[in-house]
């Protein structure tokens, strides 16, 4: 054991427009937190100010964990490194025929541009069958022509995509081996490495992205990673992957598109892990910023993941990621009148340059933030960072921009942005849930981001979810996913045999490779660990059908019939249907290898000196705040010395460092032993 060894680490997760940060001292239970502004020319800049910020002396820190949105802003706003691609002859246009969809459904609207464009793709003799069989020997001086001709055009990273190469990737890795002896640099992405899967369109574009977005990746790491040396930081750097595990700076720019999405995913399994210690695995993530709304499910603490997400029109990125889905409300969304005298909110948002009118900041436009404003939920004097705003400008604005318009009050007129906002949100709610085959109902919502716990009483009691869970520090949630997140990797492997006609033990076979690769990466991982877990499901159809169906399986060695009754099951409570007179097939073969961390503790993430005795210690105040139609007074409290204990009747308005969380009338908030917040809708506890 490493006598150096403190046990302190550091979160940093890089948002739009904050980086945050939170410090973890186990032995000590010391907690520093931070957040500083962005830095979007060069996000290290913004880390190492983070780091300042908290004060963290970097040759004591043990361990660093990174979510970044490097990759993930480089493929939306295409600020991409130019990319060739050498494939197969006959398909240097599968980029663009993709699924034959069209970006609007409707109309001859919309735009699509490749992200390798044409001229950048170039067709090499060679072709392997479904089957793995090799039909055209791969041309090797037309590898090496192609190669030359992209250097010449100025390319910095190639992929190389050959068609059934998830079946034999041999070419695709005699193409690699012939490249590197005149690529000037490692940027050399081989499809199948990627992903090992059918499907020939997802799979090279994932593979493009993965290559697009490499060279990015690999230069921002080295920066980061060299200003923490100099700093006094000896070890090593891990970075959150989209599918909520993490791994080594060292090597996780070879499978950067799984980067991707990092952010939200780390706020997902912060959620999973405060949950389980909560006793409430079964979670939907809300997750309200400035700009929109991120949500997620969680069943039994393990958040759904899916190899199916696509960033933008014909952009599937099919490595396992975090399923979280976005919508275009957040407490900066624009409330308006449209021309046909409807009330609007979002998705267009203020930003956090200018910001909502209550920000200080120069905002003209009414948002939902302003409206809890008026609603009195909000408390003037904590937003207004640079400078007081009175209440009564923000009151102007709405009178003259929608009430007037809309023949409301002011008070109306706020109640109704929220109750729209709400509306929209619930929606995107209830739509994850039941696209994934689950009742809302039967879960807890969980409450984060800045926004979050301010409208989550109201979601929860429109969906009818019975509990809401307001972790400590719902602001800083995605850097505390960091510390917590475990090591992962994930593994595909496409079959795509009909169940009856699959050997026997052929699909164990393939799970212990996967495992055993999974073992040997985190094998080389210097990070210590209390175990491992191993996940491991399947894709399924019925003959005849093209989408796919996730099966979990309760081990690696399931015979044909249980998989069959396994795959059945998944799918009538599904889809609620039973068809079982066609033939089962398994397409594709899943492992998840965990390297699971020690277990933290969360309830420190609050000072525990600066709590108080009593509630009436921890009251700040009383202000009127508006409930469903009426004002209402509510005590305010500062959340920081709140008993660990309590239990609150609403209404209740609890502020702190980096959010509100309101308590609604007949709602009861109780305090667990970890810091968080429990609200019970409508006055009933639902224990676990």
């Amino acid at each position: 054991m490493d006598k150096r060894k403190t046990g302190q680490m550091a979160g940093i997760d890089v948002g739009g427009t904050f980086t945050d940060l939170v410090q973890l001292d186990p032995k000590t239970g010391t907690v520093r937190l931070a957040k500083v502004p962005s830095t979007t020319d060069n996000q290290a800049h913004g880390v190492i100010e983070a780091l300042a910020a908290a004060d963290c002396d970097l040759g004591t820190l043990d361990l660093i964990v990174h979510g970044t949105t490097t990759t993930t802003n480089a493929v939306l706003e295409r600020k991409l490194s130019r990319t060739g691609m050498i494939t197969t002859a006959g398909f240097r246009d599968v980029l663009e025929l993709g699924r034959r969809t069209r970006p609007q459904p409707y109309g001859m609207t919309g735009q699509f541009t490749p992200i390798i464009p044409r001229d950048l793709r170039l067709e090499v003799p060679e072709r392997v069958d479904a089957a793995g069989a090799v039909v055209t020997p791969l041309d090797e001086a037309a590898v090496l022509a192609a190669g030359q001709q992209l250097l010449d055009q100025g390319c910095i990273s190639v992929v190389v995509h050959f068609l059934h190469a998830y079946a034999n990737p041999d070419h695709e890795r005699h193409a690699a081996e012939i490249l590197a002896t005149i690529w000037p640099n490692d940027h050399i992405t081989m499809g199948h490495a990627i992903l090992s899967e059918s499907r020939e369109f997802e799979r090279g574009v994932t593979a493009a992205v993965n290559a697009s977005v490499q060279p990015i990746l690999a230069r921002y790491l080295t920066r980061l990673t060299n200003e923490l040396a100099a700093g006094g930081y000896a070890r090593d750097v891990l970075v959150m992957n989209g599918n909520g595990g993490m791994v080594s700076a060292r090597t996780v720019a070879r499978e950067a598109a799984k980067t991707v999405m990092s952010g939200p995913a780390s706020g997902v399994m912060a959620a999973a892990y405060t949950g389980r210690l909560a006793g409430m695995e079964n979670l939907i993530t809300y997750d309200m910023g400035g700009t929109s709304t991120d949500v997620a499910l969680i069943r039994g603490a393990e958040p759904a993941v899916s190899n199916e997400i696509e960033i933008e029109y014909a952009m599937p990125i099919h490595v396992p990621m975090v399923d979280v889905r976005t919508v275009g409300a957040g407490g900066g969304s624009i409330a308006r009148v449209n021309a046909a005298g409807l009330l609007e909110v979002g998705p267009e948002s203020a930003g956090a340059q200018p910001g909502p009118i209550c920000y200080g900041r120069g905002g003209k436009e009414p948002t939902i933030s302003d409206a809890n404003l008026i609603l009195g939920r909000l408390n003037p004097a904590q937003l207004a960072k640079t400078g007081a705003i009175a209440p009564d400008a923000v009151a102007r604005v709405f009178a003259a921009r929608l009430g007037d318009p809309l023949g409301l009050d002011v008070t109306a007129a706020a109640e109704a942005v929220i109750r729209i906002a709400n509306t929209k949100m619930a929606g995107a709610i209830r739509m994850v849930s039941l696209s994934l085959g689950a009742d809302p109902r039967d879960f807890a919502l969980f409450a984060f981001g800045g926004a979050g716990p301010l409208h989550a009483a109201a979601l929860a009691r429109e969906l009818g979810l019975p509990r809401v869970l307001v972790p400590a520090r719902p602001g800083i949630t995605n850097a505390i996913g960091c510390v917590v997140a475990d090591l992962r990797h994930d593994f595909v492997r496409t079959l795509n045999t009909p169940l009856d006609a699959l050997p026997k033990g052929a699909l164990a076979e393939v799970f212990a490779t996967q495992a055993a690769e999974g073992d040997r990466l985190i094998d080389r991982e210097t990070i210590d660990l209390s175990g491992r877990r191993y996940l491991y499901s399947v894709d399924m159809q019925f003959i005849g059908q093209t989408h796919l169906l996730r099966v979990d399986l309760p081990g690696p060695s399931v015979d044909n019939a249980t998989l069959h009754a396994l795959f059945e099951a998944a799918y009538f409570n599904r889809f609620r249907v039973r068809l079982a007179d066609i033939r089962a097939n398994l397409v594709n073969a899943n492992c998840s290898v965990i390297g699971a961390r020690a277990p933290l503790d969360l309830s420190t993430l609050i000072d525990p000196t600066s709590r108080r005795a009593t509630m009436q210690e921890a009251e700040t105040g009383r202000r009127q705040v508006y409930f469903d139609a009426a004002w209402h007074e509510a005590p305010i409290y500062w959340r920081d010395h709140l008993p660990l204990a309590f239990q609150m009747p609403g209404p209740a308005v609890i502020e702190q460092m980096d959010t509100t969380t309101l308590i609604e009338p007949g709602d009861v908030a109780t305090g667990d032993a970890h810091g968080n917040i429990i609200i019970h809708i409508g006055g009933q506890r639902h224990d676990a």
